[in-house]
């Protein structure tokens, strides 16, 4: 790799905060399942829900997470860059993601980001959804860490030859044909719900 591409590549001047962006996808995999299997465990030690109830809250909270990764992609990855924050935020965030696609190191939250989210997140659902919050945010974070997966090995590994191909298919059309449509990347369902699906031509 040339200094001019890896220059291209930075974010930050700084050495500790350009590193910072850079981590190996199972380290916030490992995180996440690690803190909803903890999450769960604690409700269950202490008696805060019932079985049923956590599992139905866990499937809400995975299904509701598959929703925010499809707006959250949409409206604040590619965001208009109107001014110099939004195009800040939107290329920090997800566009330096476009232009180098195969930097597997940037295929996911870095460690102290993805604690920071989990706690924040943690905070924000428990205020609001009281005991529940230990059904649903596993669900939730479960359903980030399973994005995740999926995203690293749609770009790191081939296309297999199933049914699951059609997620290989699906991004790499919004990667490479159109950046408007096919937003969802654990899921073409809510492009298919929300009218993003590619064209046929497009496929």
């Amino acid at each position: 790799m040339s200094q001019e591409v890896e220059k291209d590549q930075r974010l930050f001047k700084s050495r500790i905060f350009e590193r910072l962006t850079h981590t190996h996808f199972s380290v916030p995999l490992i995180l996440y399942y690690g803190i909803s299997a903890g999450l769960i465990i604690h409700a269950s030690v202490h008696s805060l829900l019932g079985g049923g109830r956590t599992i139905l809250l866990f499937l809400v909270g995975f299904l509701s997470f598959t929703l925010f990764e499809y707006f959250v992609h949409r409206v604040v990855f590619h965001m208009a860059p109107t001014n110099k924050l939004k195009k800040w935020i939107a290329y920090s965030f997800h566009g330096v993601h476009h232009d180098h696609p195969n930097d597997k190191t940037r295929l996911a939250m870095p460690p102290v980001v993805s604690i920071l989210l989990a706690a924040i997140t943690y905070i924000a659902f428990r205020w609001v959804m009281g005991n529940n919050v230990y059904g649903f945010l596993p669900g939730f974070l479960s359903g980030y860490a399973t994005y995740l997966f999926v995203h690293y090995i749609v770009h790191a590994r081939r296309a297999p030859k199933n049914f699951l191909r059609i997620l290989w298919i699906h991004h790499g059309i919004h990667h490479h044909k159109d950046d408007t449509v096919a937003f969802g990347v654990s899921s073409p369902f809510w492009d298919w719900v929300f009218g993003t699906m590619p064209r046929k031509g497009n496929q």
